[in-house]
């Protein structure tokens, strides 16, 4: 994200401590590159900066590693030349080509429940003149971006399924701090509850019911996780986790829940694993269109560690043993570094543990994940 809004003319100050400074070119001074913008492996970047784009003069290129050129972008691409962009994708994935210009306002329903394509249209929806941009949300999902907005004195809001934003001509300066991201503390929190013995306690963590769908899940299931000092940070809701084993019972998620955890997927299928009953998974072909196939990858990650698992076309079923599993296999992460995570947690709470290729895939979203786990498990 750093190189990116860079490439576009945007000064970042990053010394390397928790503060980052960021010079703003204004709402309509993104600069044309020399090249392509560089996204990596980061979907969220490529489909929150093409709305952007799309209210800016000039010809913009993104493109992405492997990974993310096979991912869908056709998804962000109607609606934002609905509004009046020029956007033309490679065969549906990237590279991106966007063209920005005058923008109309619409009012879209995404085919599926989407945070990434509903920030673009609501991003995009700045720059459209005559009236707010609406997404209208069958299934709710998360709201970081309508709350990142309304804290930075950006006009939205929210009417039952509808999420409207107003077009503007500058936001002011502003200071934001960002809590823990719910995402890097689940693995510590499911291995906390799986593994005899363990005391965890989280603190700070970014608590948002639209995002934290797997400690719901957990507390049905019969976890012991505890949530206190609980505030608001720059507009999210924030908590400390206190984490402590438990027994867990089966449990079904279906289609409306899955937008709440849907990165937390993954481990939902391996606390399943080692929970009393058969737990079912459904609604949740969107795993298909990750990374890699997580359906897939978690499938096979599992099977090695010994789980009962197997996939449908929208999701699994877990026939669960409560007691560890027997481990020893490899898992394959597949170049995602959510499945790299699920190997290590997996290894962590089986008996014979587990070997992890591709395990230099978790730098994507959390470089310090394995020197965080080694220094909780020693204590």
């Amino acid at each position: 994200a750093i190189r990116v809004a860079r490439d576009l003319g945007v000064e970042v100050e990053d010394d390397g401590s928790d503060d980052l400074r960021v010079r703003g070119a204004g709402l309509r001074g993104l600069r044309e590159p020399e090249g392509a913008l560089d996204c990596g492996n980061a979907g969220t970047v490529l489909r929150l900066v093409s709305g952007l784009l799309a209210g800016q003069e000039g010809r913009f290129v993104l493109t992405g590693d492997e990974s993310l050129s096979r991912r869908p972008q056709d998804r962000i691409a109607e609606p934002l030349r609905e509004m009046g962009a020029r956007v033309e994708t490679t065969d549906g994935g990237a590279p991106v080509l966007v063209e920005g210009g005058q923008l109309r306002p619409i009012r879209y329903a995404p085919p599926m429940a989407s945070a990434q394509v509903k920030s673009a249209v609501l991003f995009a929806g700045l720059y459209a003149d005559g009236g707010p941009t609406t997404v209208v949300e069958r299934i709710p999902s998360r709201d970081h971006t309508e709350r990142l907005l309304g804290e930075i004195g950006v006009p939205v809001s929210r009417r039952g399924t509808d999420v409207s934003v107003q077009p503007i001509e500058r936001i002011a300066p502003f200071r934001i701090d960002v809590s823990g991201d719910f995402s890097a503390a689940a693995p510590f929190v499911l291995a906390a509850t799986l593994l005899h013995g363990s005391e965890l306690l989280v603190e700070g963590v970014n608590v948002n019911p639209l995002r934290t769908g797997l400690l719901d899940v957990l507390e049905r299931m019969g976890a012991n996780i505890a949530l206190f000092n609980r505030r608001t940070v720059s507009g999210e809701p924030v908590a400390d986790l206190e984490v402590r084993p438990a027994e867990l019972q089966a449990t079904v998620i279906r289609r409306r829940e899955v937008p709440t955890l849907i990165d937390e997927l993954p481990l939902f299928a391996l606390a399943a694993g080692m929970a009393r009953g058969e737990s079912l998974v459904y609604g949740a072909g969107e795993l298909r269109a990750k990374e890699t196939d997580r359906i897939e990858t978690v499938t096979n990650a599992l099977r090695a560690l010994g789980v009962r698992i197997a996939g449908s076309d929208d999701g699994f079923r877990v026939r669960g043993v409560p007691t560890r599993p027997k481990g020893g296999g490899v898992v394959h992460a597949e170049g995602d570094h959510r499945i790299a995570m699920l190997g290590a947690i997996g290894g962590l709470v089986s008996r014979e543990g587990a070997e992890v290729e591709g395990a230099e895939s978790v730098a994507v979203s959390f470089p310090g994940f394995f020197d965080l786990l080694e220094s909780v498990t020693q204590r």
